[in-house]
């Protein structure tokens, strides 16, 4: 979110060259109020920018433009835009994920995202768009990340997008895989046809993120979010057991009705289901969504500045919060980041995830009086006094879960807090590995 660096730039524009005209679009002026003063703006265009934004220009241009200053648009046909593939340069190709997007629109109406303003769910010619994939790879475009919000809504089109990657596939299964592809998908809808193809990717290949945000039926409704919990589960697991796709899953701190204790169920149950990453989210009142409903019920105050994070509700305190948010932290530091991806485990071992990371996130903020600029080496060295000191585990088994985890990338060394046990200890993987996607191995 960059209106607050918007604000100041075009401020800074109007004082150099104050008949330039300046026209604003995308999600933070689309909807009202606006959290930041926009004077400055010439024109808003609220919607999609895709044929309102060159109508503008032409009008400008010919001295016909609008005396609205806000122009309110509506959705354009699909069938109208020209695809922009062609324009991603041979720069963006080589470094660069190439995003690119099969439907717009969301059929759900979760309260705090924005595509639940969306009229409907609209598709790309998929003959089309399959025609500018190819000429994309042919340019040697190999990271590919779908930008639609429910990308497995429509299965038959979902399974000949991936039928697309599963024909590039490598000559033998020793190959690394020659692309990478992302998604975004809704975690109930895995018909058994869809399930058969996600299986066939190679590991590396595929990564899905799957917004779960809560497993409490009574939040979920609050927030207007369907909930098949079986389904859910059941599909987690499946992604878990039988494919190599690199999953991340969600959850939101902060959502009307939930406490400390219920959002730490929600992580508990989702540990339990699998290992992937779960990034830990704080709500955001976005303006335009009907999240606000639950303002005065739920005593909902927010930030007015981006990202505009909830600051407090009746249920959690702005401490509260603001511990989940270095909890957040620290989590996405030691579990997500895959650097102790075992050894972290030590910390709750067959006891509650939630309770006993809770109370690591909190020790260790006391050591590090921050959240941000922890190097791997200090952070390695607070996880082991803590697993040693608090936790009183033995330093030998702690020492070669450490190693274990660190040695798995070709590169690295040693740390000095571990030496003095590294030369009697068995290292699983003394020369590492290295892998398509760094974040996956």
């Amino acid at each position: 979110w960059n209106v607050s660096e918007v604000y100041e730039l075009i401020h800074l524009i109007k004082k150099i060259s104050p008949d330039t005209k300046i026209i604003l679009g995308g999600p933070e002026v689309s909807h009202e109020p606006f959290r930041v003063n926009l004077d400055n703006a010439d024109f808003i265009i609220q919607g999609e920018g895709d044929l309102a934004f060159y109508e503008l220009c032409k009008n400008i241009l010919d001295d016909t433009a609008p005396k609205e200053r806000i122009l309110k648009m509506s959705m354009p046909s699909l069938k109208n835009l020209a695809l922009p593939y062609r324009y991603y340069t041979d720069d963006d190709i080589k470094n660069r994920y190439i995003y690119v997007e099969a439907s717009r629109g969301c059929p759900f109406e979760c309260e705090f995202c924005l595509s639940s303003m969306d009229e409907k769910v609209r598709a790309f010619n998929l003959d089309e768009l399959l025609a500018e994939f190819e000429l994309l790879w042919q340019r040697g475009a190999r990271n590919f990340k779908f930008i639609d919000r429910t990308f497995n809504l429509n299965i038959k089109t979902a399974n000949i997008l991936l039928d697309f990657f599963l024909a590039k596939e490598p000559s033998t299964k020793e190959d690394k895989p020659p692309y990478f592809a992302h998604f975004e998908v809704v975690p109930d809808h895995f018909p058994e046809s869809l399930k058969a193809k996600i299986a066939s990717f190679p590991h590396g290949a595929l990564q899905l993120e799957i917004g779960i945000q809560t497993l409490n039926p009574v939040i979920a409704n609050n927030i207007s979010r369907p909930l098949k919990l079986d389904k859910i589960k059941e599909n987690i697991a499946f992604l878990e057991n039988e494919t190599e796709s690199h999953i991340h899953l969600d959850l939101i701190v902060g959502l009307p009705g939930e406490t400390v204790q219920s959002f730490g169920k929600n992580l508990d149950e989702l540990v339990a289901l699998s290992s992937c990453e779960i990034q830990i989210g704080i709500l955001k009142k976005l303006s335009g969504t009907y999240i606000n409903r639950h303002d005065i019920e739920h005593g909902m105050v927010y930030s007015d500045i981006p990202p505009y994070d909830v600051l407090q509700t009746s249920q959690l305190s702005f401490f509260e919060i603001q511990t989940m948010k270095r909890f957040s932290r620290f989590w996405d530091l030691t579990y997500n980041s895959g650097n102790f991806k075992e050894s972290v485990k030590l910390i709750w071992q067959d006891e509650s995830v939630f309770e006993n990371f809770y109370e690591f996130s909190l020790w260790i903020y006391t050591q590090t009086d921050s959240t941000w600029q922890i190097s791997l080496q200090r952070l390695g060295e607070l996880l082991f006094k803590y697993l040693c000191e608090i936790k009183n585990l033995s330093k030998k088994t702690v020492a070669q879960k450490m190693l274990d985890d660190m040695m798995k990338l070709k590169g690295r060394v040693v740390p000095a807090y571990l030496k003095e046990y590294a030369e009697n200890l068995s290292l699983s993987n003394k020369h590492g590995t290295s892998g398509f996607n760094k974040r996956q191995q």
